[in-house]
Protein backbone atom coordinates (compact mmCIF):
# COMPACT_ATOMS: atom_id res chain seq x y z
CA UNK A 1 0.00 0.00 0.00
CA UNK A 2 1.77 3.12 -0.71
CA UNK A 3 0.98 6.87 0.14
CA UNK A 4 -2.53 7.15 -1.84
CA UNK A 5 -3.61 4.21 -0.38
CA UNK A 6 -3.22 2.34 -3.31
CA UNK A 7 -3.24 -2.00 -3.89
CA UNK A 8 -1.95 -2.04 -7.30
CA UNK A 9 1.84 -2.48 -6.66
CA UNK A 10 0.92 -5.17 -4.18
CA UNK A 11 -1.86 -6.72 -6.25
CA UNK A 12 0.97 -6.61 -9.80
CA UNK A 13 3.70 -8.52 -7.14
CA UNK A 14 1.07 -11.16 -6.09
CA UNK A 15 0.15 -11.47 -9.63
CA UNK A 16 3.49 -12.07 -10.99
CA UNK A 17 4.21 -14.83 -7.74
CA UNK A 18 1.55 -16.55 -9.13
CA UNK A 19 2.77 -16.18 -12.87
CA UNK A 20 5.99 -17.49 -10.95
CA UNK A 21 4.10 -20.66 -9.67
CA UNK A 22 2.23 -21.40 -13.16
CA UNK A 23 5.67 -21.15 -14.76
CA UNK A 24 6.94 -23.59 -12.24
CA UNK A 25 4.14 -25.87 -12.77
CA UNK A 26 4.80 -25.73 -16.42
CA UNK A 27 8.02 -26.86 -16.68
CA UNK A 28 8.30 -29.41 -14.19
CA UNK A 29 5.27 -30.97 -14.95
CA UNK A 30 5.37 -33.08 -18.49
CA UNK A 31 1.69 -34.10 -18.11
CA UNK A 32 -0.91 -31.66 -18.98
CA UNK A 33 -4.00 -33.64 -18.27
CA UNK A 34 -7.00 -31.27 -17.30
CA UNK A 35 -7.09 -33.50 -13.65
CA UNK A 36 -3.51 -32.68 -13.14
CA UNK A 37 -3.69 -29.02 -13.89
CA UNK A 38 -6.68 -27.88 -12.39
CA UNK A 39 -5.22 -29.94 -9.10
CA UNK A 40 -1.88 -28.32 -9.32
CA UNK A 41 -3.66 -24.71 -10.48
CA UNK A 42 -6.32 -25.30 -7.15
CA UNK A 43 -3.64 -26.03 -4.78
CA UNK A 44 -0.25 -23.21 -5.42
CA UNK A 45 -2.07 -20.89 -7.35
CA UNK A 46 -6.07 -20.66 -6.72
CA UNK A 47 -5.35 -19.52 -3.04
CA UNK A 48 -3.68 -16.04 -4.06
CA UNK A 49 -6.13 -15.32 -6.85
CA UNK A 50 -9.09 -16.22 -4.21
CA UNK A 51 -7.01 -13.59 -1.48
CA UNK A 52 -6.37 -11.06 -3.75
CA UNK A 53 -9.44 -10.74 -6.11
CA UNK A 54 -11.58 -9.60 -3.06
CA UNK A 55 -8.06 -7.18 -1.87
CA UNK A 56 -7.13 -5.50 -4.92
CA UNK A 57 -9.26 -2.55 -6.35
CA UNK A 58 -12.12 -3.05 -8.81
CA UNK A 59 -11.97 0.89 -9.73
CA UNK A 60 -8.31 0.11 -11.32
CA UNK A 61 -9.41 -2.07 -14.69
CA UNK A 62 -5.65 -2.96 -14.91
CA UNK A 63 -5.55 -5.11 -11.44
CA UNK A 64 -8.35 -6.75 -12.76
CA UNK A 65 -6.56 -7.42 -16.00
CA UNK A 66 -3.65 -8.87 -14.29
CA UNK A 67 -5.38 -11.70 -12.17
CA UNK A 68 -7.44 -12.42 -15.21
CA UNK A 69 -4.03 -12.91 -17.01
CA UNK A 70 -3.21 -15.36 -14.44
CA UNK A 71 -6.52 -17.47 -14.78
CA UNK A 72 -6.17 -17.46 -19.02
CA UNK A 73 -2.79 -18.44 -18.80
CA UNK A 74 -3.40 -21.27 -16.15
CA UNK A 75 -5.96 -22.59 -18.59
CA UNK A 76 -3.73 -22.08 -21.65
CA UNK A 77 -1.69 -24.69 -19.97
CA UNK A 78 -4.15 -27.97 -20.04
CA UNK A 79 -3.91 -30.19 -23.23
CA UNK A 80 -7.09 -30.76 -25.12
CA UNK A 81 -8.65 -27.00 -25.05
CA UNK A 82 -6.61 -24.84 -27.02
CA UNK A 83 -9.09 -24.91 -29.90
CA UNK A 84 -11.36 -23.25 -27.39
CA UNK A 85 -11.68 -19.23 -26.65
CA UNK A 86 -11.81 -18.92 -22.56
CA UNK A 87 -14.78 -18.29 -21.63
CA UNK A 88 -15.00 -21.70 -23.33
CA UNK A 89 -12.45 -23.00 -21.55
CA UNK A 90 -14.10 -22.16 -18.09
CA UNK A 91 -17.46 -23.44 -19.04
CA UNK A 92 -15.82 -26.67 -20.01
CA UNK A 93 -13.81 -26.70 -16.64
CA UNK A 94 -17.09 -25.74 -14.56
CA UNK A 95 -14.96 -22.40 -13.58
CA UNK A 96 -16.07 -18.69 -13.82
CA UNK A 97 -14.01 -15.62 -14.84
CA UNK A 98 -12.73 -13.36 -11.64
CA UNK A 99 -15.13 -11.07 -12.47
CA UNK A 100 -17.77 -13.37 -11.69
CA UNK A 101 -16.33 -14.45 -8.58
CA UNK A 102 -15.66 -11.02 -7.37
CA UNK A 103 -19.18 -10.66 -7.77
CA UNK A 104 -20.36 -13.57 -5.57
CA UNK A 105 -17.81 -12.50 -2.93
CA UNK A 106 -18.87 -9.22 -2.46
CA UNK A 107 -22.28 -10.48 -2.30
CA UNK A 108 -21.39 -12.98 0.40
CA UNK A 109 -19.96 -10.30 2.18
CA UNK A 110 -22.95 -7.95 2.04
CA UNK A 111 -25.69 -11.13 3.08
CA UNK A 112 -23.50 -11.89 6.08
Amino acid sequence: MDEKLDMSWQCALAAWKSHHILGCIKRSVACRLREVILLLYSILVRPHVEYFIQLCSRQHRKDMDLWERVQRRAMKMIRGLEHLSYEDRLRELGLFSLEKKWLRGDLIVAFQ
